[in-house]
Order: C-alpha cells, then sequence, then structure tokens
C-alpha cells in the first residue's frame, strides 16, 4: 500500500525522501529577542546557502523556518540537478543587455558546481550521481536539442555532451517513447531533502541560529528591521525573504504577488532487480522530457525508481497521486507495469510569469531582499541565488543587479484569483504542446 502523504502538515509529510533522511535534527523555536546582522525566513535551499554564504563572509545571522528545514520543495523535489537558470534568456535581452544574458548563461554553471562543491567539502551524504538527458518526444525537440548542443559548446560548457538520436537512445534509457535525447554528464540527481539537512548542519556548525515553528508574521521596517514571530522577534539590518512559494501574501504583498504556488508530484516503486534497473535505465542517468507538461524521473540509491510530474496549476492537490501517475509511468516503461508503488507525495513550487528566478530589494525598504520562483528548476538556482543575495549584502551586488533589473509582474486579484488564472495560461501552453 502506497504511503498517501499530508502535503499540508506540520510535520515532515511522509515520502521516499522522509524514509531515508540521515540528518534530521530538531532545531528550537525563537523564544524572545535576538539581535543579528541579517535575519533570513525560510529554511529550504535558498535560506540555508544565503545563511551559509553570509557565515563565511562574517555576518551574525539568524534564519527564521515556520515548520522544518527543508519542509517545502527543497525536501520534496524530483532530486534532479539541471544546468541553466530561467527560460529562453534571449527575452531579457533589452533589460539586461547581452552581458547579462552572458553572465546568467554561466551562472547556470557556477550553480551546479556551488552544489557539488558543498556536498563535497561538507561530505553531505545525499547520494549525488551525476548524468543526465533531455529526452525529445516529438521531432521539432530534436532540433531544439541540436541548437542546444551548439550552444553548450559555443559557451565554453566544460562537461560531456552528446546528442543521441533514436536508434542510439537505448544507450541509456529502455523505452520506445521517444525519439532522442541530451546527454549531459555535468548534470545528474541526488536525494534533495538529504542535501538540506546537511546544508543546515554546515549552516549550524558555522554559527547560524536556527529556529523551527517559528514563521514570521510581521515585519516592521526602518533602517533597523524587527521580524516578529508568535514568541519571539529578530531585530536586524537586513532580512532576505526566501520563503518562495510558502512566503505568503500577508507577509510581505510585493513579494507574495509576484510568486505563484504550483503542485508537483512524484511516485517511488518498489525497489526494482539490478536486471530492471539496467534495463530502463542502464547508466543511472537522470531524465525529463521536453513538454510543457513534462515526466522526470531516475533511480534512487537503493534502486526505487523516482517518477513524477502532474505539474498542477489550480492550487487543489489530486485526490490520489498514484492514480494520477501510475499511467505515465507505465506508458514510459511498460516493463514496470504493475510494479508496487511504495510512496506518493507532492509539494509546492514557485512560479513566476516569466520563469526567470526573481532576486531583488523591496522598493520601499533596500535593507529587505528576497529570492524566489524558480519554476520547477530550483536544486541549482537556489545555491546560486544564496551566493549573490550574500555577496550583494556584502556591498558586491554586481551579478544581483542583473537579475534585480529584470521586472517581474504582478498576478492580479490576489491569492484567489492567481491560480485559475495560472491553470488557464498554462492549458494554452498545453495545447500548443500537441503541435
Amino acid at each position: 500500500m502506497a504511503n498517501n502523504s499530508p502535503i499540508h502538515s506540520d510535520k515532515y509529510p511522509e515520502s521516499f525522501y522522509f524514509a531515508t533522511a540521515k540528518e534530521i535534527y530538531q532545531y528550537p523555536v525563537l523564544d524572545g529577542v535576538i539581535d543579528v546582522d541579517v535575519c533570513v525566513v525560510g529554511g529550504g535551499f535558498s535560506g540555508l546557502n544565503t545563511a551559509i554564504e553570509l557565515r563565511q563572509k562574517g555576518f551574525s545571522v539568524a534564519l527564521l523556518e515556520a515548520k522544518r528545514v527543508g519542509w517545502g520543495a527543497s525536501g520534496r523535489n524530483g532530486g534532479e540537478l539541471i544546468r541553466g537558470i530561467g527560460h529562453g534568456l534571449d527575452q531579457f535581452r533589452n533589460d539586461i543587455g547581452q552581458e547579462g544574458v552572458d553572465a546568467i548563461t554561466q551562472m547556470g554553471f557556477e550553480a551546479v558546481d556551488i552544489v557539488r562543491e558543498r556536498v563535497a567539502t561538507h561530505h553531505i551524504d545525499c547520494d549525488l550521481q551525476m548524468g543526465y538527458c533531455d529526452l525529445a518526444v516529438k521531432p521539432r525537440h530534436m532540433q531544439e536539442l541540436e541548437a542546444e548542443l551548439e550552444h553548450l559548446r559555443a559557451v565554453g560548457y566544460r562537461h560531456e555532451l552528446k546528442l543521441l538520436d533514436k536508434s542510439h537512445i537505448g544507450e541509456v534509457i529502455g523505452s520506445d517513447c521517444y525519439q532522442g535525447a541530451l546527454m549531459d554528464m555535468g548534470s545528474g540527481h541526488l536525494h534533495p531533502l538529504n542535501l538540506a539537512l546537511g546544508e543546515a548542519r554546515v549552516a549550524r556548525e558555522l554559527g547560524v541560529q536556527i529556529f523551527e515553528y517559528s514563521a514570521a508574521s510581521n515585519i516592521v521596517k526602518g533602517e533597523r528591521l524587527k521580524v516578529q514571530t508568535e514568541r519571539g522577534e529578530v531585530r536586524c539590518d537586513n532580512l532576505v525573504l526566501a520563503g518562495n512559494a510558502y512566503i505568503g501574501h500577508k507577509l510581505e504583498p510585493y513579494v507574495g504577488g509576484k510568486v505563484l504556488p504550483a503542485g508537483s508530484y512524484l511516485l517511488a516503486t518498489e525497489p526494482l532487480s539490478p536486471e530492471l534497473q539496467r534495463q530502463i535505465i542502464p547508466q543511472n542517468m537522470a531524465f525529463a522530457d521536453m513538454r510543457i507538461a513534462l515526466d522526470y524521473f531516475h533511480l534512487s540509491a537503493d534502486g526505487r525508481l523516482l517518477f513524477g510530474g502532474l505539474c498542477t496549476y489550480s492550487g487543489k492537490d489530486p485526490k490520489d497521486i498514484e492514480a494520477a501517475l501510475r499511467p505515465n509511468l507505465e506508458k514510459v516503461f511498460p516493463a514496470l507495469k504493475g510494479v508496487r508503488i511504495d510512496y506518493q507525495w507532492g509539494g509546492m513550487i514557485g512560479i513566476g510569469a516569466n520563469r526567470l528566478p526573481q532576486l531583488g530589494r523591496l522598493p520601499d525598504a533596500p535593507n529587505i531582499l528576497f529570492a524566489q520562483a524558480y519554476s520547477g528548476h530550483g536544486v541549482n538556482a537556489t545555491h546560486m541565488a544564496g551566493r549573490l543575495v550574500a555577496d550583494a549584502i556584502a556591498g558586491n551586488s554586481e551579478r544581483f543587479d542583473i537579475f534585480a533589473k529584470v521586472k517581474h509582474m504582478t498576478f492580479p486579484g490576489g491569492p484567489a484569483l492567481r491560480s485559475p488564472l495560472l491553470a488557464a495560461g498554462m492549458l494554452y501552453h498545453r495545447f500548443m504542446d500537441i503541435f
């Protein structure tokens, strides 16, 4: 019987990741008033890495998490570590110039390096495995992959790349669903909750004060900021809002109004035999197809297939995740028809209108910075965001300002109208994806 996880819970939701978590640590609730240089709101990848980078620069830091460290998308996502930041960077050339486009392109590579270096330096046991493929579903996707290969080589991407047509795709995946693939040995997959928990340990050892069950309920703006919780208060010179889809409209409308929460869901099968693992994914790579409503999947360290997709924009979770995702899984891998599903779970990712991560400062309070809206590609981009935010607070805002120059739409109508609007928009894109 698969675990139907409670998606909205203060405790870690039941998932394969929680069942195999290695460094769970209980952090205290903030009780009283503390003074620090920087307060970070959000205990996911963005907040943790901002805190780590700030401590390494000598700042005192307090981190407030409403629930548990890694509770949100950081601890529940597909675990795919993929090069790149943003979608279609050329659309931002008028805002940031070609130099800005080129800089973000290189930051998309650096972001993966940050994760790899963090894992290696601090001995974080998160099953990091390199190797990833973009999968072409339609002939036009192959043309896009050919263009991507040429682009990556032109901008100096240093990792092995290989374009596989339909006759050679069997080298990486045992499925007849695809026209071809672009193999990238500079991207890969990992256990995201163990990465987040390991990074929390790094932050703690560096001296970051981490508080769980300590939701920020009010911000008093000024030269010296006050961040209030139910039982305490953090006084600070700078504040970083890093709650992404969970930041909430009430805490700071300017930030909350620019990001939409969307649901994404995963299954974990029973452990597969070594023979079956080699049959479906012979080189232990991660995969994502190129449709709007994409499937993504890879093997876990203990030989399960982790299969995700079904991104929903309505604000409603499916009643039965397994029933919704199993047909997709069995279409991709007919050899797994009838396989037992041991875990099913989901969570909320943050999406912005232009699908570029949002980094900036509040117009009425430049000592309040934010980072959010990774649009489903946050494992690497969050780590880059943490570095850029910390650099900006330290006085080196050149790269941070590239992102800050891009204007981001505030979704109209407040929280009640945003999800239906996005659902309608994505329905259009899915329709166009047919052709």
